[in-house]
C-alpha cells in the first residue's frame, strides 16, 4: 500500500475536487467568480496555518529556502490566479460537472510538460490512458448536426475554452510546483502558492476597483457555508494533496486519477441538482475513467 501513496492521494484529491467543485458552483453564481477566488483562498490559508502550527510547529513557512519560495509562488501564480479564475468562472458558464470533465486534460498537458521541462517519461500504457480519457472528454462536449455531418459543441464555446484555459494552468502549475518543491512539506508548499494566489488577486481587485463588491460578498451568509466548506476540500485538502501526489508520482499520471472527478459529479447532477444527463455524456464520463483505469495496467 505504501508503494502506491502517491496515487491514492491523486485519488483522494479527486474526491475533494468534487466536493469542491460542487459547493463552489453555486457560490460563484451568487457572489462572483472573483469574489469566491479571494475568499476561499483566505479561509483556506487560515485551515494550512493551523495544521502547519499543529504538525509543524510554525504557523508559516519560514524554513522554505530562498528558490522554493520562489518557484512555488511562480507555481501559484499560474496554477491558482491563471488557471482557478478560469475554471471558476467555466463553472457558472457550463456547471460543475462539465468543466470538471474538460478538466481531465490537465493529464496530457502535465505529461508533455513533465516530458519538455523535467525529462520525465511515460511508459506506453501511460500514453494510452490518456488518449482514452480525451476521447471521453471529446465525446461528452462534441455532438453531431442532425442534418449534416459536421460536428458541433455541446455547450457555449466561452465555457469549454474557460475550462481548457484552467486545465492549462494547472497543468502548468503542477509542473513548476514539483520542480520547486523538491523534498519539501506539501503543506508548507501549499501555503506558500496561496500566498501567491491572494497576492495575485489582490492586485487584480485593486486593478479592476472590485473591493466593495468583496466586502459586499462577505454579508451573503448563504454562500459563506459553502465556501468555507469548498476552502476545506479544496485550497487546504486538495491542492495539498496534488503537491503531495506529484512529489511521489509523474504528474501526467497524478493528474490522470484525479480526472475521476466528473464520475462522482454524475450522481450529484442527476439526484440533487435533477439535471438531464444523457447516455452519451455518462458512456463519455465512463470512457475517460477507463482512461484512468489503463494508467495501472
Amino acid at each position: 500500500m505504501t508503494a502506491y501513496m502517491g496515487e491514492l492521494a491523486a485519488l483522494a484529491m479527486a474526491l475533494c475536487w468534487a466536493i469542491t467543485a460542487t459547493a463552489f458552483e453555486d457560490t460563484g453564481k451568487k457572489i462572483g467568480s472573483m469574489n469566491l477566488n479571494l475568499l476561499r483562498l483566505l479561509i483556506g490559508m487560515v485551515f494550512l496555518s493551523a495544521f502547519t502550527l499543529i504538525t509543524r510547529g510554525v504557523l508559516f513557512p519560514t524554513d522554505a529556502s530562498a528558490s522554493e519560495w520562489g518557484w512555488l509562488l511562480l507555481s501559484g501564480f499560474v496554477g491558482i490566479v491563471v488557471g482557478d479564475l478560469l475554471l471558476f468562472e467555466a463553472f457558472v458558464q457550463i456547471g460543475s460537472r462539465i468543466s470538471m470533465l474538460i478538466y481531465a486534460s490537465v493529464p496530457p498537458l502535465s505529461g508533455i510538460l513533465a516530458f519538455i521541462f523535467l525529462g520525465e517519461s511515460m511508459h506506453f500504457m501511460q500514453i494510452v490512458g490518456m488518449l482514452v480519457t480525451l476521447s471521453g472528454i471529446a465525446m461528452v462536449i462534441l455532438v453531431g448536426e442532425a442534418d449534416s455531418k459536421k460536428v458541433k459543441l455541446s455547450h457555449p464555446l466561452k465555457g469549454i475554452l474557460l475550462a481548457f484555459g484552467g486545465a492549462f494552468g494547472q497543468a502548468a502549475g503542477y509542473i513548476i510546483g514539483k520542480f520547486g518543491m523538491a523534498n519539501y512539506d506539501p503543506f508548507a508548499s501549499t501555503q506558500i502558492r496561496l500566498i501567491a494566489g491572494m497576492i495575485g488577486f489582490m492586485v487584480l481587485f485593486t486593478i479592476r476597483n472590485n473591493w466593495s463588491s468583496f466586502f459586499k460578498s462577505l454579508k451573503r451568509t448563504d454562500a459563506l457555508a459553502s465556501v468555507t466548506l469548498g476552502s476545506f476540500f479544496g485550497p487546504f485538502l486538495g491542492i495539498s494533496l496534488s503537491l503531495y501526489a506529484v512529489q511521489r508520482i509523474n504528474p501526467g499520471v497524478a493528474s490522470t486519477l484525479t480526472s475521476i472527478t466528473p464520475i462522482l459529479l454524475i450522481p450529484y447532477a442527476m439526484f440533487f441538482k435533477k439535471e438531464k444527463v444523457t447516455s452519451k455524456e455518462v458512456i463519455g464520463t465512463v470512457l475517460a475513467l477507463c482512461g484512468v483505469g489503463i494508467m495501472f495496467i
